[in-house]
């Protein structure tokens, strides 16, 4: 299956969620490096890029000009959102994503992220600033509603559609639910005949048998991985080539699996520098290690270390424990 959003094509669509602190550069270019349909970066405060804050512009910039990435912009105020959609698009933004799903209590407690779902009025005039700022498409990536009282994903996405927002992805959970229980895939089902618009299920799909569940449930056109990519780059790939027929990932193990995850750390480094890069790579490593079934004594190890040499002396170790073909 192809979407299709104004000149954009996406060949497959599965599509990497963002994930503040994991979706970095590195991580996206990894994941579409194996065949993904499409990538979000981080969330991007829209006051804060605008104002240049430190460290902000840098990760919308660097999602400039990269094929079937989305910029995802968060705000509550729509002056700075359609500021933000403008800069981004003239730095080479191929898509802007609108987040209203963020469940964290620093961004709802902004009145942004989900906490708009409460006042589906006033985040239509986000949609509406930001959709009119620019001229790349416009997506939108929601839950269900606030609470179990307020159940109103359907109407906010087809008020949304309404304003020329051209996909929408639902988290297939309340605000109020964060990530726990299980993810309602029937439930996007009111959004998917809400809309004409593609609509992509979100939210616990790890698996291709998990995204095949997912899409009979809520009828969506296409799937949004998170969590179920740590540690397994390839995943995305694999769940489009299980269930669209696109081209196999090879899936590494052994001497592979040792090289790609050297290299993704070599390139955490050289995004982050060294000392940033170290913090920042361990959550990874450790997710690889969590794959590969490495022992307790040999993961300390690894996440202790504070040279990138000898992480780099120790990963072919940690990792032989993963399967010469991974499966």
């Amino acid at each position: 299956m192809t979407l299709r959003l104004a000149d954009k094509q996406i060949n497959a669509p599965v599509v990497l969620a963002p994930m503040a602190g994991i979706t970095d550069r590195p991580f996206r270019d990894l994941v579409m490096g194996f065949g993904a349909g499409m990538v979000v970066s981080e969330m991007v405060a829209s006051q804060e890029m605008v104002q240049s804050k430190p460290g902000v512009r840098e990760r919308a910039e660097l999602s400039a000009n990269v094929e079937n990435t989305a910029v995802q912009l968060a705000g509550r105020e729509a002056y700075w959102m359609a500021e933000a959609a403008r800069q981004v698009a003239d730095r080479g933004a191929q898509m802007i994503d609108i987040n209203m799903g963020c469940p964290a209590k620093k961004v709802t407690n902004g009145y942004s992220g989900s906490a708009l779902l409460k006042t589906p009025d006033h985040a239509l005039t986000l949609i509406e600033a930001v959709v009119g700022a620019v001229d790349v498409p416009v997506t939108l990536k929601t839950r269900l509603g606030w609470d179990d009282k307020l159940l109103n994903a359907p109407d906010v996405a087809r008020r949304a559609q309404d304003a020329g927002v051209q996909m929408v992805t639902i988290h297939g959970r309340t605000r109020c639910q964060f990530y726990k229980g299980s993810a309602d895939w029937l439930a996007i089902r009111a959004v998917k005949d809400a809309v004409t618009i593609p609509v992509i299920a979100n939210g616990d799909i790890t698996s291709t048998k998990r995204a095949r569940t997912a899409l009979v449930q809520s009828q969506a056109n296409g799937v949004m991985v998170g969590r179920g990519a740590q540690g397994r780059p390839w995943l995305l790939a694999q769940i489009a080539h299980d269930l669209w027929g696109q081209p196999a990932p090879k899936i590494p193990g052994g001497q592979d699996l040792v090289d790609l995850v050297c290299a993704h750390y070599e390139a955490m480094l050289a995004f982050y520098g060294v000392d940033l890069g170290l913090r920042v790579s361990r959550k990874h490593l450790g997710w690889y290690m969590d794959e590969a079934s490495t022992p307790a004594p040999m993961r300390r190890a690894v996440l202790t270390a504070k040279a990138p040499d000898k992480v780099l002396s120790l990963l072919p170790e940690a990792l032989m424990f993963a399967p010469e073909e991974a499966v």
